[in-house]
C-alpha cells in the first residue's frame, strides 16, 4: 500500500484548505487558528507564508490572480499577499461562536461554503452558496459544515457535517447554483476507541471522494456509490484536508492540525494511481464594480 510522507513542516496549529494552483506549481492552504496563508512550491521546498488577521477556515484561487477567504467576519475577496480589498458578504451568525469553515468553487466559479459552531451543540451552522445579493442558504441545523467537493461532472455536491460523522450529497445544477435535497452518502459508526469523523475532501477524476478523517489518522478513498474503496494511514492523528496536486494531480496532499500526543502541523503527500480533478478559481467579477 501507497502511504503518506512528511513533505513540509509548515508548524499549523489547525493545517486546512489545501488547493493546488498550477500556474504557480504551488499548492495553497491556511493556517486557521494561526492565521496564516500558505504556499508550498514542492520543486524548491519553500514555504511562504502571509499573515491574516482573524481566523481563515478557507482560501481557494480567483480567476483575476486574486484570493477568495472565509474569515471569522465574513467571505472577503483578498490580494495576492492576503491583504483585504473587499467583504462579500458578512457572517450570518454571531462571530464569537460562529465561523467559515470549509468551501469549495463549483464548475461555473460560484463558491459554496459552510460554517462550524463553535458552541458544539447549538446547531447554527449551514451551507451556503455566496450570491451577489448575499448568502443562499442550502442547508441549516448543521454543527461542523465540512467535506465540499463536486462530482466531475459537476452535478453531485457532497459535503458533511463532522460531529455527527456523515457524509451528504445532493444533486446539482452548475447553470444555476441550484442544490436539491440531501441524502447520506457515508455515515461513519464510531466507537470508544476511534472517533474518526470526516473533515476534508477531494474527488478524483473516476469520482471516488476522497476525505480526511478527523483524529483518524487516515484518508478514505470512498467509490462513487459510497463503498470504501482504501482506507490510507497518515502519520499524523489529525490529518484534516486532502487535495490533489503536481502536474499530472497524481499526488494526495493532506493538511493536519497540531497535536500534543504525536506529530502534526505539517503538510503530507502521497502519490495516487488516478488523477485527481482540477480545482476551478472563483469568478469575482460579478461582485465587482
Amino acid at each position: 500500500m501507497k502511504s503518506f510522507e512528511l513533505v513540509c513542516q509548515a508548524e499549523c496549529r489547525l493545517g486546512e484548505s489545501p488547493v493546488w494552483c498550477p500556474d504557480r506549481k504551488e499548492l495553497l492552504f491556511v493556517d486557521i487558528t494561526g492565521r496564516a496563508v500558505h504556499r508550498f512550491s514542492p520543486e524548491t521546498g519553500v514555504l511562504t507564508s502571509c499573515h491574516v488577521d482573524e481566523d481563515i477556515g478557507f482560501i481557494a484561487p480567483t480567476r483575476a490572480g486574486r484570493y477568495v477567504a472565509g474569515l471569522r467576519s465574513g467571505i472577503w475577496l483578498l490580494d495576492e499577499h492576503a491583504r483585504k480589498i473587499k467583504c462579500l458578504a458578512l457572517n450570518p451568525g454571531d462571530e464569537r461562536t460562529l465561523r467559515f469553515n470549509d468551501g469549495g468553487v463549483d464548475p461555473c466559479g460560484r463558491l459554496i461554503i459552510g460554517t462550524i459552531d463553535q458552541t458544539r451543540h447549538a446547531d447554527r451552522a449551514g451551507l451556503y452558496l455566496l450570491g451577489v445579493d448575499g448568502l443562499i442558504e442550502y442547508a441549516a441545523g448543521l454543527l461542523t459544515s465540512n467535506g465540499v467537493a463536486f462530482a466531475p461532472d459537476g452535478r453531485t455536491l457532497y459535503h458533511s457535517d463532522t460531529p455527527r460523522f456523515v457524509i451528504y450529497r445532493r444533486e446539482y445544477w452548475p447553470e444555476s447554483g441550484a442544490a436539491g435535497a440531501a441524502s447520506i452518502f457515508v455515515q461513519l459508526d464510531p466507537d470508544a476507541r476511534d472517533r474518526a469523523r470526516p473533515d476534508g475532501a477531494a474527488v478524483d477524476s473516476a469520482g471516488n471522494y476522497w476525505c480526511a478523517l478527523y483524529e483518524g489518522s487516515r484518508v478514505h478513498q470512498y467509490d462513487p456509490a459510497g463503498r470504501l474503496l482504501e482506507a490510507y494511514p497518515v502519520p499524523a492523528r489529525i490529518p484534516t484536508m486532502p487535495a490533489f496536486g503536481g502536474t499530472d494531480l497524481k499526488t494526495l496532499y493532506v493538511t493536519t492540525a497540531s497535536d500534543a500526543t504525536g506529530p502534526g502541523g505539517g503538510l503530507y503527500a502521497m502519490g495516487v494511481e488516478t488523477a485527481g480533478m482540477p480545482r476551478p478559481a472563483f469568478d469575482e467579477e460579478p461582485f465587482l464594480p
